[in-house]
């Protein structure tokens, strides 16, 4: 009995203690309620508002998170390797369109303060322009199928087609690009920026007295006509790449299309008045070099989307040799440059040294994958060497190239071209040099071994598109020369094609020459030059 009521004491004495605990966790909760209940009192009327919706929206996170479906499958390999070479191009044709600005000032610093504005103003318009007519007409031409001297199909980029598909699963109307990866926009975007290459390259040899609408007329049909088609028979599977014509980037395809058309523009324009004087080439210097080399150096970074890009696929070996081999000919090309010009003409001439890099730079355009570091030093070598002889040559011509355009793209594109029959390692030197089936392909260069059946259509190919270009070249400007004429008044090219064509200035407010010429009034606007000086600035 005893230890019934001791059992009995003590369940007791656990209940109050118990109770006790409860009350005390009661009174805890409470006045922590209380607390909240303050808390939330104070608030704004706003903030108390938020609160149910900030409870259903963390329910609702809940109850998604419960009924999702599991995620989808990742991309493929083959769906990656099409979004990387997608972004490679895409990269490269900035690249390319950065060299605008390049070639803007370049040209501008080559020439004469009072020509500024019309030398900014038709390096920015050309590409405008050339954008509307590759679109429109140009790339339908060069890449769309038809015959093996023009395409027939694929104007304003319409058309079947079913890229990134590639080979024999490429179904539409643009096969002579089925061998890259790539959505159809990534293959308009790279080569419309490489079109607008080739008018801009018009523009320097024409400088300083040409009528800027004639220009752009111009410019219009060489971007939607005449590029395209001789383009057509190399990169279009045209009648030259079948009979195995090579470029890889364009010496020929860009460069040389540009410069034969911008040797007859120059030719028929005739020369800026005071540039020859009693049959001597007289300097009509640019007035600011400083730019002029900031033009070089962004050509040079745009190269590495020029050479390289071509690849149209993000391949490492390819694209890191190919950067190897242009920056290597565009170095040497320089310092050939420098040195010729400094042994020829006593003082190592600044234009010359920008001339020369871009001369190594167009000679390797062509043969970049298909040459080996030793070779592209060669090549680049002898462009600089070249360039710096070619300008007096087309001065001994009467040919008036103020920033040496035609001695830069036409006479080293052409040189370029020949590079490639002579260098080119042979179908599987190197892993890129495949088709899509994994064959060897590629040019065998007479001097690996190769014979001259590499070298022979690269001839027949500078000779055809040099034809082509300079027939289709010289019936529009003498169209234009019988219809609106395609120069300036002497008034106009005196006072300065800023004024005349624009109506205002580049550096409004600065003391302007002497004479508005930089030479005596009565000095032969047309003479031809036999010899003599050599202009300092191109």
């Amino acid at each position: 009995m005893m230890f019934k009521l001791m059992q009995r004491q003590k369940s007791k004495t656990k209940i109050r203690r118990s109770s006790a605990r409860n009350y005390t966790k009661s009174t805890q909760l409470n006045s922590r309620f209380k607390r909240f209940t303050l808390a939330i009192k104070r608030l704004s009327p706003s903030w108390q508002a938020c609160l149910p919706l900030a409870c259903l929206i963390v329910l609702s996170w809940g109850y998604v998170a419960v009924a999702q479906t599991p995620a989808p499958a990742g991309p493929t390999t083959a769906e990656l390797k099409v979004a990387i070479d997608t972004l490679w191009v895409a990269i490269a044709a900035f690249l390319v369109f950065f060299m605008n600005a390049g070639f803007c000032m370049l040209e501008t610093g080559f020439c004469r303060q009072k020509n500024a504005v019309n030398v900014l103003a038709k390096n920015l318009i050309v590409f405008a322009l050339s954008t509307v007519a590759f679109w429109a007409i140009g790339f339908g031409l060069m890449f769309g199928d038809g015959n093996d001297f023009i395409g027939l199909s694929g104007l304003f980029l319409s058309g079947a087609d079913n890229s990134p598909a590639t080979g024999d699963a490429y179904q539409g109307v643009f096969s002579a690009l089925s061998w890259t990866g790539v959505p159809l926009a990534a293959k308009f975007l790279f080569q419309l920026v490489f079109a607008g290459t080739a008018a801009t390259i018009v523009s320097g040899a024409v400088a300083e007295r040409i009528k800027f609408v004639d220009f752009l007329i111009f410019s219009l049909l060489l971007v939607g006509i005449a590029y395209p088609i001789t383009g057509h028979w190399i990169w279009g599977a045209g009648w030259l790449a079948d009979m195995g014509f090579w470029d890889f980037a364009g010496s020929t395809v860009v460069h040389s299309v540009g410069g034969w058309a911008a040797l007859m523009g120059a030719a028929f324009l005739g020369p800026r008045i005071g540039k020859y004087q009693d049959k001597q080439a007289v300097a009509l210097p640019g007035h600011n070099m400083s730019i002029a080399t900031l033009g070089c150096l962004i050509l040079w970074l745009g190269w590495f989307g020029f050479n390289p890009g071509s690849v149209m696929a993000a391949d490492p070996n390819a694209i890191t040799h190919i950067a190897l081999t242009t920056n290597m000919a565009g170095a040497v090309g320089g310092i050939a440059a420098t040195a010729t010009a400094w042994f020829y003409l006593g003082k190592p001439d600044l234009s010359m040294i920008i001339n020369g890099i871009l001369a190594g730079l167009v000679g390797i355009t062509a043969s970049c994958a298909y040459v080996n570091i030793p070779s592209s030093i060669v090549i680049g070598l002898i462009a600089g060497i070249l360039v710096v002889f070619s300008v007096p040559f087309f001065d001994k011509l009467g040919i008036d190239d103020p920033v040496g355009a035609t001695s830069v793209h036409l006479v080293c594109g052409i040189w370029g071209t020949l590079a490639v029959g002579l260098f080119s390692v042979g179908p599987g030197g190197y892993p890129w040099l495949v088709d899509l089936a994994g064959k060897p392909v590629g040019p065998h260069g007479l001097f690996f071994g190769g014979g001259f059946g590499t070298l022979i259509p690269q001839i027949v190919g500078i000779l055809a598109v040099g034809g082509m270009t300079v027939l289709l070249s010289t019936i529009i400007w003498l169209a234009l020369k019988a219809t609106l004429g395609i120069r300036v008044t002497r008034e106009e090219e005196l006072e300065g094609l800023d004024i005349g064509e624009h109506g205002m200035e580049a550096y409004s407010g600065f003391l302007k020459e002497a004479s508005p010429g930089g030479f005596s009034e009565g000095s032969s606007s047309g003479g031809m030059s036999s010899g003599g000086d050599i202009p300092s600035t191109l």
